[in-house]
């Protein structure tokens, strides 16, 4: 089995300033794949899997960038939600020609088994009940009948608007039902509402460094205790929000070096630096149920080297697994991770056009 060798994990948390933990061997998960596990109607292909969700029945959501030929926000629509019964038969499209299909991001059920998707083209997340009927809508895309463009990015940013999103990423809750939702590439926040929908509170800012600052908030998750995870992609950490502060208490840093024939999916192989810059920085996580023992485990993937890191939720690296490229068990971008028990994976990649079924079999 393959060793890793951690060389430093940071974990800055209350009271306690940062940490750090000593150098760690962190194994090779072996794993098995399958790229069939989801019987598509014929004449179908997914394209860019951006998200993948699993509900309490074993049911899959797939959000992909297809749908292409149907009408323009400012440009060629990209969003449609396949559902998917626990042995992968094909069931519908959810929300077909929906308002809101622009460019999809990610794709997410509750513990009601409701179905939230994250649009990052129209700035909307839209909520289904299990029925398929649109329940909860926030933000609002751009009227065709006025300037409907993408957002410019300006420097300084503009300040965030209550209730506006641009360019939003994901979406999570706590124990109360508070809604979570990462507001990503422009504004690099979270926007906190009450289970009902109304508005809380712009959590974070624009920048690096510190606790609260934020640079594409592009993945979110949460554990039995209400935590809420950030994957602070653009600075290559974790950032965790205590719920009943509205306060970020706590970083994890994913530091394993990278292994001597690492490559990426495409392009020019990068130098040691810009491969260091990459390497553990969070594109999609996601919490396992508590198991037997109350356990849970945080789940987090890079686009480069590409692979799936296994972490407890105090942010030690517990094993990785995979690695960038077109083949079965590699990975192009896994842009959502579903964890629906600890040795049990569903990853929706953006650049090979699929979803991976992965069981795990650590040792």
């Amino acid at each position: 089995m393959k060793k890793y060798v951690v060389a430093l994990l940071s974990a800055a948390v209350v009271g306690l300033g940062p940490t750090a933990i000593a150098q760690q061997s962190v194994p090779e998960i072996p794993f098995d794949a399958d790229i069939n596990f989801l019987k598509l109607p014929a004449g179908m292909n997914l394209g860019e899997a951006s998200g993948i969700a699993v509900n309490s029945k074993g049911d899959i959501a797939v959000f992909t960038r297809s749908n292409s030929a149907s009408g323009p926000a400012y440009g060629a629509t990209a969003s449609q939600i396949l559902l998917f019964d626990k042995t992968g038969k094909f069931l519908r499209e959810v929300g077909k020609g929906l308002y809101a299909w622009s460019y999809a991001h990610t794709v997410r059920f509750d513990k009601d088994d409701n179905l939230w998707a994250v649009d990052k083209g129209s700035d909307m997340i839209v909520r289904f009940n299990p029925q398929d009927r649109v329940t909860m809508v926030f933000g609002r895309k751009k009227e065709a009948s006025d300037k409907a463009e993408p957002w410019e990015r300006v420097t300084p940013p503009r300040a965030p608007v209550p209730g506006q999103f641009r360019q939003p990423t994901d979406v999570a809750w706590d124990t109360e039902g508070n809604i979570y939702i990462s507001d990503g590439y422009i504004n690099s926040r979270v926007a906190k509402f009450t289970k009902d929908g109304d508005w809380v509170a712009s959590l974070g800012e624009p920048g690096g460094g510190k606790l609260g600052n934020l640079n594409t908030p592009h993945t979110i998750s949460y554990d039995a205790k209400g935590n809420i995870y950030v994957g602070d992609r653009g600075n290559r950490r974790i950032q965790v929000i205590d719920p009943k502060t509205n306060q970020f208490v706590r970083e994890i840093k994913i530091d394993v070096p990278l292994p001597s024939d690492a490559h990426p999916w495409m392009g020019a192989q990068p130098t040691v630096e810009q491969g260091a810059a990459q390497s553990g920085a969070p594109w999609a996580l996601c919490v396992t149920p508590p198991n037997a023992q109350g356990q849970q485990f945080l789940f987090s993937s890079d686009a480069y080297p590409g692979r799936v890191y296994k972490l407890s939720l105090d942010g030690k690296v517990l094993g990785v697994l995979g690695e960038s490229g077109k083949q079965l068990k590699q990975f192009g971008w896994i842009h959502e991770i579903a964890c629906p028990a600890e040795n049990v994976l569903y990853v929706a990649e953006l650049l090979n056009w699929r979803v991976q079924k992965l069981l795990l079999h650590p040792r």
